[in-house]
């Protein structure tokens, strides 16, 4: 295994694991670059083959399911497709939201502009389903819980760009929004858990991947900074 990066495995049996990804590390390799490490080719040294069920995008920390099995990738795939998989994630927030709790279902298309942003497009977009809770409320932002009900590329960035929210560290989707109140040195997303129906036992398995130290100082910085810091 490539130790340059710290894993977790938060979950093992014979079909499948849960894998807590640093930031940093990509899921699948990069489509022009593929010397970069990736999961696959940094695991599989010492796990033997493995199948990707799902991504996480380079700098998104968090939990991350990984097949052990033919059979079980096509099950745990199959169940994606139903959506019988809760994904939830974490995410530090600004400005501050007006609402505690917000139900977002707006279609969205991927590669829309340049950029390569995702947009909310009503006639062209894929359906889209994005729920947000405040968890913590501080002067200049926010702790954001969001359990996604579907797939899309940049989903849960282009969801909230559409209220005038960015995570903090996302410079593709912030431009034309407030200053952010503190500097971070990644994006502040973070898959916090996975919950689904073991594809051969039926047993349910319920995996929470701990924040890393990156995510966790920055929380405690925003939760301490106040318009009049940022003033200064």
């Amino acid at each position: 295994m490539d130790h340059s990066y710290q894993f977790t495995i938060l979950y093992e049996d014979n079909d499948l694991f849960l894998l807590n990804k640093p930031t940093g590390l990509l899921s699948v390799p990069d489509g022009y670059d593929h010397t970069l490490p990736h999961i696959k080719s940094v695991l599989e040294p010492e796990y033997g083959k493995i199948w990707m069920v799902h991504r996480l995008d380079k700098d998104t920390s968090g939990v991350i399911l990984i097949a052990r099995n033919p059979q079980t990738h096509q099950q745990l795939n199959e169940s994606f497709r139903l959506r019988k998989i809760d994904k939830t994630y974490h995410a530090l927030v600004s400005p501050v939201p007006t609402w505690r709790e917000l139900d977002i279902q707006l279609p969205l298309q991927t590669n829309a502009d340049r950029r390569h942003r995702t947009r909310v497009n009503m006639t062209n977009g894929k359906e889209a389903h994005s729920y947000c809770q405040v968890e913590k409320w501080f002067q200049l932002g926010v702790l954001m819980k969001i359990q996604i009900h579907t797939g899309i590329g940049h989903q849960i960035r282009a969801h909230l760009r559409t209220y005038n929210l960015a995570i903090l560290g996302d410079d593709l989707y912030s431009p034309g929004l407030p200053q952010p109140p503190i500097a971070v040195p990644r994006i502040m997303l973070h898959a916090r858990e996975i919950a689904f129906s073991h594809p051969a036992s039926g047993k349910w398995i319920s995996c929470t991947a701990p924040y890393p130290d990156d995510f966790r100082a920055a929380y405690h910085q925003l939760k301490s900074t106040t318009e009049q810091d940022v003033m200064i």
